[in-house]
This record gives structure tokens, sequence and C-alpha cells, in this order.
């Protein structure tokens, strides 16, 4: 049973090493995340801020490491361009951009607390 757990956290692994190699929006995204984490903890987040913050990165993060696997299914499977294709790429970007302007919103909520 151990055995089956760990190799399912190692395919799981091997994923976010393939994105993070192969998606440059990705590595920007945990740039980022970091440096958010590091300020938090210059700031002394309260535990409620850090949720908020953690869900927002997990958020983010899980939404384009999606939209990058949709992408690489659909480059594989309709090479060719095809309104379908762009349609449905188009929408699991907007999911990113959207998620990613509300961790933003967070962000300044909890962040210009500690700032001003």
């Amino acid at each position: 049973m151990y055995p089956q757990i760990l190799s399912k956290f190692s395919f799981a692994l091997n994923g976010c090493k393939a994105a993070v190699r192969s998606e440059q929006s990705i590595r920007i995204q945990l740039v980022v995340s970091v440096v958010v984490v590091l300020a938090g903890g210059l700031l002394g987040l309260t535990r409620l801020e850090w949720l908020f913050v953690i869900a927002s990165i997990g958020v983010v993060i899980s939404l384009e490491l999606l939209n990058t696997a949709i992408e690489k299914m659909l480059d594989l499977l309709h090479p060719a361009r095809h309104d379908s294709v762009k349609f449905i790429k188009d929408v699991s970007a907007a999911a990113v951009l959207v998620s990613s302007f509300t961790a933003v919103i967070i962000g300044l909520i909890i962040f210009s607390r500690h700032l001003f």
C-alpha cells in the first residue's frame, strides 16, 4: 500500500518539476510566492492572514498547472489551429487571470494593513 502512495506522490512531483522547467509563468508565480511569503514573515501576518495568503498562492499555482496541462493536451490532440481549441485555451488562461487578480486584491488588503 505505501509504495503505491509514494509512487503517486512521485508522479505528482515529476509533474511539478516538468511544469516548472517548461513554463515561465509558473516560475514567475513561484518567485512571487516566495517574495510574498518572506514579506508575510517579516511583517508578522496573523494566522487568518496566512490562511488567505497560502490559499491564494495555492489556487493560483494549481490553476496554472491545470492550464498548462490543458494547453499541452490540446496541442497534442489538435496541433492545427482551431476555433474550439483557441476558446478552451483562452478560457483556461482566463481562470488563471481571475485567480491572480483575486490573489492580488487579497494581498493588497492584507499587506496594506501592515504597511500603512
